[in-house]
């Protein structure tokens, strides 16, 4: 199941959808807990490529991005819309400025590499770039990047016959829930369309990792993700995770998720 939110019938990008950019901080222990963590080699990629140790989070949630660059060395300032969620980041030692990043006054400072991890989606594309361009200094880094949670593909398959059942309305849920890097590819390729002649050096690359999931830790993660508020709105979250859950039941109560991470960089001029 993707952490997307639901493919919208009238069109609507994500970044227009601040309700759901905004509800992720419900329980910012559990999205903590629940989300996965980067690739050490996408990480590595990013470090060795910035020209300096100076790191800009955009939309760094409870700091996963944050911290896993911590470790490796970095300073890293965080710009989240969310106070839960900025709140439990500085509580693992981050420091964080709650502000949408489109406004977010970034009082003359500037950066070697801005990173958003599963949350460039979020940014208006018309403002973000401009402004990554602005807090970037010359040869900085700019570097956005998703996870892709694609479940084995019989229990893919699984997965997009639960949306189907729950949302038959919504037919591009299951599409995305059996194979979710489609949707992911269409972020890389509005990233790269709303680019200006402020950057160069234009690369797309893909980090594989895998991990174990047992069924409560699949649930925690969907309860995670960008559906979960609209499923639960329409009083259909239950459904989806009892029919989820089933699934995983199914195969033995436990899978490996065999998945990559799509990242998309580009240096300031």
């Amino acid at each position: 199941m993707p952490t997307l939110p639901p493919p919208s019938p009238s069109g609507t990008d994500p970044h227009q959808r601040r309700d759901m950019a905004e509800s992720f901080g419900a329980d910012a222990a559990l999205y903590d807990r629940a989300r996965p963590r980067y690739p050490g080699a996408l990480i590595e990629a990013i470090v060795a490529k910035a020209p300096g140790k100076d790191f800009l989070d955009v939309g760094c949630g409870t700091g996963i991005v944050a911290r896993q660059l911590q470790e490796a060395g970095r300073r890293v300032l965080g710009v989240e819309v969310d106070e839960r969620m900025a709140a439990y980041a500085r509580s693992t030692g981050v420091d964080v400025e709650v502000s949408p990043f489109e406004t977010w006054d970034a009082a003359g400072r500037t950066f070697d590499a801005l990173v958003a991890g599963m949350t460039w989606h979020w940014i208006d594309p018309a403002v973000g770039v401009a402004k990554a361009a602005d807090v970037l200094r010359p040869g900085g880094t700019f570097a956005v990047f998703w996870y892709v949670l694609q479940p084995p593909a019989d229990l893919g398959a699984a997965f997009a016959a639960v949306q189907r059942d729950v949302l038959p309305d919504n037919p591009a849920a299951a599409r995305a829930a059996a194979s979710p890097l489609g949707a992911y590819e269409h972020f890389l390729d509005r990233t790269a369309d709303s680019l200006t002649d402020a950057f160069t050096d234009v690369s797309r690359a893909t980090f594989p990792w895998s991990r174990t999931y047992t069924r409560d830790e699949w649930l925690d993660q969907l309860r995670t993700s960008g559906m979960a508020k609209p499923l639960a709105n329409a009083g259909k979250l239950d459904a989806v995770l009892e029919g989820t859950g089933a699934a995983i039941d199914a195969v033995g109560g436990s899978f490996t998720l065999d998945s990559t991470a799509v990242t998309f960089t580009a240096t300031r001029r």
